[in-house]
């Protein structure tokens, strides 16, 4: 006899927990599918979380070795324990997945630990973790399976010496020398994380500048600020292969261009060219679930695959693979299920690097507007010339408002500086109300508080900051 629900749910990370929990919470049966021991997807368990808890705790190692002293407080004796560092990690993982375990039984979400096949359209094959298999049929499915590690030809991951950002965050020494392959968001993330621990850090890119798709400008105070930190950068580089043994790893480079061959000794290679859509294993085939010509889902509008009654959500559909994407989407999906009208504004989604300083930015840069013709208006104010930051002794970066020449409508706003990932929410916030950058510069703003430079670069596009 097979298990029949109204919903089920395939992938437990923060797309699959949360369209799961807001289904339930709307009156509907709802199960949710996940193959690995714990909840929480890779975000919690591998990725977004662990990296945020060793980001920090690596940030106050550096801090207390030698930030301190310039706010008058003297320490001695400081050393790293990284074993008690990486406890702090996974304490904090275990919390964040027992969090999810108490919100299914809340919410009265089964949750079922197998794998996930599909045998028709309108049913599942679970091979559960515990044996055997179990039957599961529904009216509505979410796929909402996550992404996986991309790879490189001439390049295979081991875990030991050649790791992926999962190993990266279980190493047992800081290594002498890490080498990442790619100069994107998790590549920069993790990068910082063992630089501040002691590590040497030297960054291959094949394109000619790190993390594509953000503001040049930006991107280029951003490597300046990495470079002062102990970065190196190996730009418009392409690996032809990497070789390890028990002393380290050799990776091969070339120009992108072509030219001749060099090679970069180390300890540890990571790869961090970016993630692929995980949809291998799930019977797509056998449910007549279409996909595009990059691996992704095909869905429309409101999330609908080609197949009725199955939709999917998150990294494994276009757009930017992000959890709180996939979260909104995931609430979406379920109140659309109930005759709802969900809907995810992917233009105002933020993006953060968890770095320090911080980078954030959300709706178009300023290389995106120029490409498709729309004149805008530029207001750029520093952290240098705010007190708040002077005081906190962060004054690196600024934020940068792009509003419509015409209407001043704010069409894109970019940070690097302390706090970015949470002085972007103001941006986000006024962007999905249509906001113009006066309606900002004429928001009153706390004083003395990091927001403030928000309302100056406002004033800026107006060309009349008090500040500077």
């Amino acid at each position: 006899m097979a298990d029949t629900f109204d919903v089920v749910v395939i992938g437990s990370g923060p797309g699959g927990y949360v369209a799961a929990i807001r289904a339930a919470q709307l009156g509907l049966k709802v199960a949710c599918i996940e193959k690995s021991a714990t909840l929480g997807g890779t975000c919690l368990n591998v990725g977004c979380i662990p990296s945020k808890a060793l980001l920090h705790a690596s940030e106050l190692y550096h801090l207390a070795q030698s930030g301190l002293p310039s706010f008058g407080v003297k320490v001695t004796g400081v050393s790293l324990d990284l074993p008690a560092m990486m406890a702090h990690k996974t304490k904090t993982v275990t919390a964040n997945t027992k969090g999810i375990e108490f919100l299914f039984k809340k919410n009265k979400v089964t949750p079922i630990h197998g794998a996930a096949r599909f045998t028709s359209p309108t049913s599942l094959e679970v091979a559960l973790n515990a044996g055997g298999t179990q039957t599961v049929t529904a009216s509505a499915f979410i796929i909402a399976t996550g992404s996986e590690v991309a790879g490189l030809p001439g390049v295979t991951v081991d875990e030991k010496r050649v790791v992926s950002s999962t190993g990266a965050l279980e190493l047992s020494a800081v290594p002498k020398h890490l080498i990442v392959i790619g100069g994107g968001v998790i590549g920069l993330e993790m990068g910082s994380v063992w630089r501040r621990l002691g590590a040497q850090v030297t960054v291959i890119e094949y394109l000619d500048r790190i993390t594509p798709g953000m503001d040049g400008e930006v991107a280029k105070a951003f490597q300046r600020v990495l470079a002062k930190q102990g970065f190196e950068f190996h730009l418009s580089t392409k690996v032809v292969g990497v070789k390890s043994d028990a002393k380290g790893v050799s990776v091969e480079i070339e120009p992108a261009a072509g030219g001749d061959r060099s090679r970069i000794e180390g300890d540890i290679v990571l790869m961090a060219i970016g993630r692929k859509p995980h949809t291998q294993g799930l019977g797509l085939d056998v449910a007549g679930v279409a996909l595009d010509s990059r691996g992704r889902i095909e869905t429309d509008a409101h999330f609908r695959t080609n197949v009725p009654g199955i939709f999917a959500i998150g990294d494994v559909i276009a757009g930017a693979m992000l959890a709180h994407k996939a979260e909104d989407e995931g609430v979406a999906v379920a109140e659309i299920l109930v005759g709802q009208a969900g809907h995810v504004n992917h233009d105002t989604i933020p993006g953060v690097v968890y770095t320090n300083p911080e980078v954030a930015s959300v709706g178009k840069t300023e290389e995106e507007l120029k490409a498709a013709g729309i004149a805008f208006a530029v207001g750029k104010f520093p952290f240098s010339a705010n007190g708040r930051a002077k005081a906190m002794l962060e004054t690196e970066g600024f934020v940068k408002i792009l509003a419509d020449a015409t209407t001043d409508r704010v069409l894109g706003v970019h940070i690097i500086g302390p706090g970015a990932g949470t002085l972007i929410a103001e941006a986000v916030l006024a962007m999905e109300f249509g906001a113009s950058a006066e309606d900002i510069a004429r928001t009153c703003h706390a004083h003395p508080t990091l927001n403030e430079v928000m309302k100056e670069a406002a004033l800026a596009v107006d060309k009349r900051p008090i500040h500077i």
